[in-house]
């Protein structure tokens, strides 16, 4: 009931995106765009600045696929909105601005998702590793 609603709203929602969000089209082939679009229709991407961060780090410090998978996210994520978070850090910057927005939060990280179910927030997340679930 709750994705009916969401897809009623003609203004659309606002999705804030986590690390393994952007990671997500590069570890399971996803086409994360065209999964959000089916769930949401029409929607806007953002990202907390302490994410693009986040990216940055891995993109110099990960190791193998990871790297490899970060220094890639920076092609996608160049057409996403990057908001201040005010002065938080990692998933507290996206719950932060979920909240802020009204925004679902967009993760694989099952912390971050029981954590945003604890403060109200919907989630939304990769199930059998090839389509996109609101909760």
């Amino acid at each position: 009931m709750a994705s009916y609603r969401i897809r009623r709203n003609k203004a659309g929602k606002i999705v804030v995106l986590d690390s393994s969000a952007i990671l997500m089209p590069f570890e399971f082939s996803i086409d994360l765009e065209n999964e959000l679009t089916r769930l949401l229709g029409k929607y806007k991407m953002v990202i907390p600045s302490p994410i693009i961060e986040e990216l940055k780090f891995l993109s110099e410090n990960g190791k193998g696929r990871k790297k490899t998978f970060a220094k890639a996210s920076f092609e996608i994520i160049e057409k996403y909105a990057i908001a201040e978070a005010g002065n938080t850090r990692g998933d507290d910057s996206v719950l932060f601005l979920a909240k802020e927005l009204n925004g679902i939060v967009v993760t694989n990280d099952r912390e971050l998702r029981k954590r945003a179910k604890e403060v109200g927030l919907h989630t939304i997340f990769l199930r059998n590793k090839s389509k996109l679930v609101l909760d």
